[in-house]
C-alpha cells in the first residue's frame, strides 16, 4: 500500500509510552480528526485502564510485541534509557512494511540502538525529536496543542527509505508541527547547548542552594526570576540523567566552555571589573532579545 500521499487515514498507529509526548501525540491526532486507528503500549494494567477511560486509544497493551503486530506506524515515546529494550522487543513482531519513529532527546545513541535491533527494519526507522515539552510527566500531562507550530527535528540516516520519511513527516504535519532535518550528530551538539546544558544548570543551582545552611531563608525570598530560571529543575531527574549520560560526548565540550566563561565572570567580580561584567551582560541581553523577537 502506498502511503506517501501525506494522509494518515490508512495508518494503524501504535504509540509506545503514554507520557507527556506520547499522550500529547494521541490527543493531537484526535483533535485533528486524522481518522487513523491508534493503539498504545502502556506501563501496567492501571495505565491501560486509564487510557481506555480517557478514550485515548482503541487498544492498550502492556506487551510491545502484541501491540505492534498489526501496526503500520510505530512511535516510540519512552525515556532514552528504555529505548534499547523497546527496540529489542518490537523487532521480531514488527510487520514488514511498518515504519518506526521515536521522540528521544538524543539521536546518535537511539540510532545505534535501533540499528542493533531492527535488522532490515532499520531502513524504515526515522529518528525524530519534537522540540516541545513541559516539566510535567505522566499520562495526565499530555495536551493536544503541545506540538502546534513547534519544531520537530528528523534525523534520517543514509539507510532511511524515502517513503518511511514521508510517512513520518505526514504524522508531524498533521498535528501542526514544523519539520526540520539535520544530521544526528549535529542534532546532539545543538541540543547539548540549548536543552541539556540549561537543565544541568537549573538542577545544579537548585541543588547548591538547597544544601546551603540557610536554604529555608533563601527559598522564602526567592522571586519570579528564580522560579523562571529553575522551572525545568522540576522535570524528571531519572529522565534527564539518562539524556545527559547518553549525550555526554556533546554535553562535555559545551559544559567545559560554560565553566570557562563562568570562571571569567568570577575573575571580573573579584577584580571589580565592572566594564567586563557589563560587556558580558550586554552581549547576553542582545542575544536573548534577538531570540525572543524571532519567537514572537
Amino acid at each position: 500500500m502506498n502511503r506517501t500521499d501525506q494522509s494518515l487515514e490508512n495508518e494503524r498507529i501504535c504509540v509506545i509510552g503514554l507520557g507527556l509526548i506520547g499522550g500529547s501525540i494521541i490527543r493531537a491526532l484526535q483533535a485533528k480528526g486524522c481518522g487513523a486507528r491508534v493503539d498504545a503500549v502502556v506501563a501496567d494494567a492501571n495505565e491501560a485502564r486509564q487510557a481506555r477511560e480517557l478514550g485515548l486509544v482503541s487498544e492498550a497493551s502492556t506487551d510491545v510485541a502484541t501491540a505492534v503486530a498489526k501496526a503500520t506506524l510505530v512511535i516510540v515515546a519512552v525515556p532514552i534509557g528504555a529505548m534499547a529494550g523497546v527496540f529489542a522487543d518490537l523487532a521480531a513482531a514488527l510487520p514488514a512494511d511498518a515504519v518506526v519513529t521515536d521522540t528521544g532527546s538524543t539521536k546518535l545513541s537511539v540510532i545505534r540502538e535501533a540499528q542493533a535491533s531492527l535488522g532490515e527494519g532499520f531502513a524504515r526507522f526515522v529518528p525524530g525529536h519534537p522540540i516541545a515539552g513541559t516539566e510535567r510527566s505522566g499520562l495526565d500531562a499530555g495536551f493536544a496543542e503541545l506540538f502546534e507550530q513547534r519544531r520537530v527535528i528528523l534525523t534520517p540516516t543514509p539507510a532511511t527509505e524515502p517513503q518511511a520519511l514521508a510517512r513520518v513527516e505526514a504524522l508531524w504535519r498533521t498535528i501542526g508541527a514544523r519539520i526540520s532535518e539535520m544530521d544526528g550528530a549535529h542534532h546532539d551538539e545543538v541540543l547539548a547547548a540549548t536543552s541539556h546544558l540549561p537543565h544541568l544548570l537549573a538542577y545544579t543551582l537548585v541543588d547548591t542552594l538547597a544544601r546551603m545552611a540557610e536554604r529555608t531563608e533563601i527559598f522564602e525570598y526567592a522571586a519570579g526570576g528564580f522560579a523562571d530560571f529553575t522551572r525545568i529543575a522540576s522535570s524528571s531527574p531519572s529522565l534527564w540523567a539518562d539524556i545527559v549520560t547518553a549525550n555526554h560526548d556533546a554535553v562535555l565540550p559545551v559544559l567545559d566552555r560554560y565553566i570557562g566563561d563562568l570562571a571569567a565572570v568570577r575573575a571580573a567580580i573579584a577584580d571589580d571589573d565592572r566594564d567586563a561584567l557589563a560587556a558580558t551582560f550586554q552581549r547576553a541581553k542582545t542575544a536573548r532579545d534577538g531570540f525572543a523577537m524571532r519567537r514572537s
